[in-house]
Protein backbone atom coordinates (compact mmCIF):
# COMPACT_ATOMS: atom_id res chain seq x y z
CA UNK A 1 0.00 0.00 0.00
CA UNK A 2 2.86 2.35 0.79
CA UNK A 3 4.12 2.24 -2.81
CA UNK A 4 0.66 3.20 -4.02
CA UNK A 5 0.48 6.39 -1.97
CA UNK A 6 4.12 7.48 -2.11
CA UNK A 7 6.45 8.02 -5.02
CA UNK A 8 10.12 8.82 -4.59
CA UNK A 9 10.23 10.16 -8.15
CA UNK A 10 7.19 12.43 -8.13
CA UNK A 11 7.73 15.65 -10.01
CA UNK A 12 5.58 18.72 -10.50
CA UNK A 13 6.88 19.51 -13.94
CA UNK A 14 10.06 21.30 -12.86
CA UNK A 15 12.11 18.62 -14.60
CA UNK A 16 12.08 16.90 -17.94
CA UNK A 17 9.01 14.83 -18.79
CA UNK A 18 11.26 12.07 -20.10
CA UNK A 19 11.85 10.99 -16.50
CA UNK A 20 15.55 11.89 -16.62
CA UNK A 21 16.24 13.47 -13.25
CA UNK A 22 19.77 14.51 -14.16
CA UNK A 23 18.49 18.05 -14.58
CA UNK A 24 16.96 18.42 -11.13
CA UNK A 25 19.23 20.64 -9.00
CA UNK A 26 20.37 18.95 -5.81
CA UNK A 27 21.88 21.98 -4.08
CA UNK A 28 20.67 25.51 -3.41
CA UNK A 29 23.69 26.78 -5.36
CA UNK A 30 22.42 25.04 -8.50
CA UNK A 31 18.83 26.28 -8.15
CA UNK A 32 18.32 29.43 -10.19
CA UNK A 33 16.06 32.18 -8.84
CA UNK A 34 13.93 32.44 -5.67
CA UNK A 35 16.87 33.96 -3.79
CA UNK A 36 14.89 35.08 -0.73
CA UNK A 37 13.29 31.66 -0.38
CA UNK A 38 16.65 29.91 -0.68
CA UNK A 39 18.25 32.20 1.89
CA UNK A 40 15.49 31.55 4.45
CA UNK A 41 15.81 27.81 3.95
CA UNK A 42 19.61 27.79 4.10
CA UNK A 43 19.58 29.71 7.39
CA UNK A 44 16.96 27.35 8.87
CA UNK A 45 18.86 24.24 7.79
CA UNK A 46 22.23 25.47 9.05
CA UNK A 47 20.71 26.45 12.40
CA UNK A 48 18.96 23.09 12.77
CA UNK A 49 22.13 21.19 11.92
CA UNK A 50 24.13 23.16 14.48
CA UNK A 51 21.60 22.14 17.15
CA UNK A 52 21.38 18.54 15.99
CA UNK A 53 17.69 18.97 15.21
CA UNK A 54 15.41 18.82 12.19
CA UNK A 55 14.07 22.03 10.66
CA UNK A 56 10.54 23.19 11.27
CA UNK A 57 7.80 22.06 8.91
CA UNK A 58 7.78 23.98 5.63
CA UNK A 59 4.86 25.25 3.55
CA UNK A 60 5.69 26.34 -0.01
CA UNK A 61 3.07 28.24 -1.97
CA UNK A 62 2.89 29.78 -5.41
CA UNK A 63 1.80 29.04 -8.98
CA UNK A 64 2.61 25.75 -10.66
CA UNK A 65 5.96 25.13 -12.27
CA UNK A 66 8.13 27.42 -10.13
CA UNK A 67 10.15 24.72 -8.36
CA UNK A 68 8.33 23.71 -5.18
CA UNK A 69 9.03 19.99 -5.49
CA UNK A 70 12.62 20.67 -6.55
CA UNK A 71 13.14 22.75 -3.40
CA UNK A 72 11.65 19.95 -1.30
CA UNK A 73 14.22 17.54 -2.73
CA UNK A 74 17.02 20.04 -2.14
CA UNK A 75 15.96 20.40 1.50
CA UNK A 76 16.09 16.62 1.88
CA UNK A 77 19.53 16.50 0.26
CA UNK A 78 20.90 19.33 2.42
CA UNK A 79 19.49 17.76 5.59
CA UNK A 80 20.79 14.31 4.66
CA UNK A 81 17.36 12.71 5.00
CA UNK A 82 15.25 10.50 2.78
CA UNK A 83 12.23 12.05 1.09
CA UNK A 84 8.88 10.35 0.68
CA UNK A 85 6.53 12.07 -1.72
CA UNK A 86 2.78 11.88 -2.12
CA UNK A 87 -0.03 14.02 -3.49
CA UNK A 88 -2.96 15.38 -1.49
CA UNK A 89 -5.78 13.65 -3.41
CA UNK A 90 -4.13 10.24 -3.00
CA UNK A 91 -4.46 10.37 0.79
CA UNK A 92 -8.06 9.23 0.83
CA UNK A 93 -8.14 7.42 4.17
CA UNK A 94 -6.52 7.86 7.57
CA UNK A 95 -4.94 4.44 7.12
CA UNK A 96 -3.05 5.80 4.11
CA UNK A 97 -1.47 8.57 6.17
CA UNK A 98 -0.81 6.26 9.11
CA UNK A 99 1.07 3.86 6.82
CA UNK A 100 3.35 6.67 5.67
CA UNK A 101 3.96 8.21 9.09
CA UNK A 102 4.79 4.92 10.80
CA UNK A 103 7.41 4.12 8.15
CA UNK A 104 9.33 7.36 8.57
CA UNK A 105 12.78 7.46 10.13
CA UNK A 106 14.30 10.33 12.11
CA UNK A 107 15.21 13.18 9.78
CA UNK A 108 13.04 11.95 6.91
CA UNK A 109 11.08 14.43 4.82
CA UNK A 110 7.43 13.85 3.95
CA UNK A 111 6.54 15.96 0.93
CA UNK A 112 2.82 16.40 0.18
CA UNK A 113 2.20 18.14 -3.13
CA UNK A 114 -1.21 19.77 -3.65
CA UNK A 115 -1.60 19.67 0.11
CA UNK A 116 -4.69 21.91 -0.16
CA UNK A 117 -6.50 18.93 -1.69
CA UNK A 118 -6.14 16.75 1.40
CA UNK A 119 -9.34 16.03 3.29
CA UNK A 120 -10.10 17.86 6.52
CA UNK A 121 -9.75 14.67 8.59
CA UNK A 122 -6.32 14.03 7.07
CA UNK A 123 -5.19 17.54 7.95
CA UNK A 124 -6.49 17.15 11.51
CA UNK A 125 -4.68 13.82 11.82
CA UNK A 126 -1.47 15.66 11.01
CA UNK A 127 -1.90 18.14 13.89
CA UNK A 128 -0.36 15.96 16.66
CA UNK A 129 2.13 14.46 14.21
CA UNK A 130 3.45 17.92 13.37
CA UNK A 131 3.34 19.39 16.88
CA UNK A 132 4.25 16.47 19.11
CA UNK A 133 5.53 13.81 16.69
CA UNK A 134 2.66 11.60 17.74
CA UNK A 135 0.05 9.61 15.86
CA UNK A 136 -3.28 9.20 17.66
CA UNK A 137 -5.09 5.97 16.77
CA UNK A 138 -8.71 5.52 17.92
CA UNK A 139 -9.56 1.96 18.90
CA UNK A 140 -13.15 0.87 19.33
CA UNK A 141 -16.38 2.80 18.87
CA UNK A 142 -18.85 4.71 20.99
CA UNK A 143 -18.36 5.11 24.76
CA UNK A 144 -15.73 2.36 24.83
CA UNK A 145 -13.52 4.01 22.22
CA UNK A 146 -10.06 5.00 23.36
CA UNK A 147 -7.12 6.84 21.85
CA UNK A 148 -3.77 5.11 21.64
CA UNK A 149 -0.83 7.47 21.04
CA UNK A 150 1.98 6.14 18.85
CA UNK A 151 5.28 8.04 19.03
CA UNK A 152 6.78 9.12 15.73
CA UNK A 153 10.38 9.97 14.88
CA UNK A 154 11.19 13.62 14.33
CA UNK A 155 10.45 14.26 10.67
CA UNK A 156 9.86 17.27 8.45
CA UNK A 157 6.58 17.83 6.64
CA UNK A 158 6.88 19.92 3.49
CA UNK A 159 3.62 20.96 1.89
CA UNK A 160 3.27 22.53 -1.55
CA UNK A 161 0.17 24.42 -2.58
CA UNK A 162 -1.11 26.66 -5.33
CA UNK A 163 -4.13 27.61 -3.21
CA UNK A 164 -3.07 28.76 0.23
CA UNK A 165 -6.57 30.01 1.04
CA UNK A 166 -7.97 26.48 0.90
CA UNK A 167 -5.88 25.42 3.90
CA UNK A 168 -7.45 25.96 7.30
CA UNK A 169 -5.78 28.51 9.58
CA UNK A 170 -5.00 25.91 12.30
CA UNK A 171 -3.25 23.76 9.71
CA UNK A 172 -1.25 26.65 8.23
CA UNK A 173 -0.20 27.76 11.70
CA UNK A 174 1.54 24.45 12.33
CA UNK A 175 4.10 25.15 9.63
CA UNK A 176 7.02 26.99 11.19
CA UNK A 177 8.34 28.14 7.81
CA UNK A 178 5.92 29.54 5.23
CA UNK A 179 7.36 30.74 1.93
CA UNK A 180 5.89 31.96 -1.34
CA UNK A 181 7.59 31.44 -4.70
CA UNK A 182 7.35 34.27 -7.23
CA UNK A 183 7.36 34.31 -11.03
CA UNK A 184 10.79 34.48 -12.65
CA UNK A 185 12.47 37.42 -14.35
CA UNK A 186 13.49 37.15 -18.02
CA UNK A 187 17.20 37.02 -17.16
CA UNK A 188 16.64 34.17 -14.70
CA UNK A 189 14.72 32.19 -17.31
CA UNK A 190 17.48 32.80 -19.85
CA UNK A 191 20.00 31.41 -17.36
CA UNK A 192 17.86 28.30 -16.87
CA UNK A 193 17.55 27.84 -20.64
CA UNK A 194 21.30 28.24 -21.20
CA UNK A 195 22.05 25.77 -18.42
CA UNK A 196 19.69 23.17 -19.85
CA UNK A 197 20.92 23.57 -23.42
CA UNK A 198 24.41 22.82 -22.09
CA UNK A 199 23.18 19.78 -20.19
CA UNK A 200 21.30 18.56 -23.26
CA UNK A 201 24.35 19.25 -25.44
CA UNK A 202 22.36 21.25 -27.97
CA UNK A 203 23.04 24.63 -29.51
CA UNK A 204 20.53 27.43 -30.06
CA UNK A 205 20.97 30.60 -32.04
CA UNK A 206 21.88 33.90 -30.43
CA UNK A 207 18.77 35.53 -29.02
CA UNK A 208 16.76 32.30 -28.98
CA UNK A 209 17.03 32.09 -25.20
CA UNK A 210 15.44 35.53 -24.87
CA UNK A 211 12.63 34.62 -27.28
CA UNK A 212 11.82 31.48 -25.28
CA UNK A 213 12.12 33.28 -21.94
CA UNK A 214 9.85 36.14 -23.01
CA UNK A 215 7.11 33.66 -23.96
CA UNK A 216 7.36 31.54 -20.81
CA UNK A 217 5.03 33.60 -18.60
CA UNK A 218 7.65 33.79 -15.86
CA UNK A 219 7.55 30.01 -15.38
CA UNK A 220 10.55 27.65 -15.74
CA UNK A 221 8.26 24.73 -16.55
CA UNK A 222 6.94 26.55 -19.62
CA UNK A 223 10.46 27.55 -20.68
CA UNK A 224 11.64 23.95 -20.42
CA UNK A 225 8.67 22.69 -22.40
CA UNK A 226 9.31 25.21 -25.16
CA UNK A 227 13.00 24.28 -25.26
CA UNK A 228 12.05 20.63 -25.73
CA UNK A 229 9.87 21.57 -28.70
CA UNK A 230 12.72 23.60 -30.19
CA UNK A 231 15.00 20.60 -29.80
CA UNK A 232 12.47 18.34 -31.54
CA UNK A 233 12.10 20.66 -34.52
CA UNK A 234 15.86 21.10 -34.80
CA UNK A 235 16.43 17.38 -35.36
Amino acid sequence: MLDRITDRNHQDGDDWESGDFTFRPKRFEDFIGQDKVKERLKIAIEAAKSRGEVIEHVLLSGPQGLGKSTLANIIAHEMGGNIKTTVGPILMMKADLAAILTNLQRGDILFIDEIHRTKKEIQEMLYPAMEDYRLDIIIGQGPSARTVPIPLPKFVLIGATTRMGQLSAPFRDRFGITLRLDFYEIEQLKEIIRRDTALLKIEIEDGADEIIASRSRGTPRVAKRMLRRVRDYAK
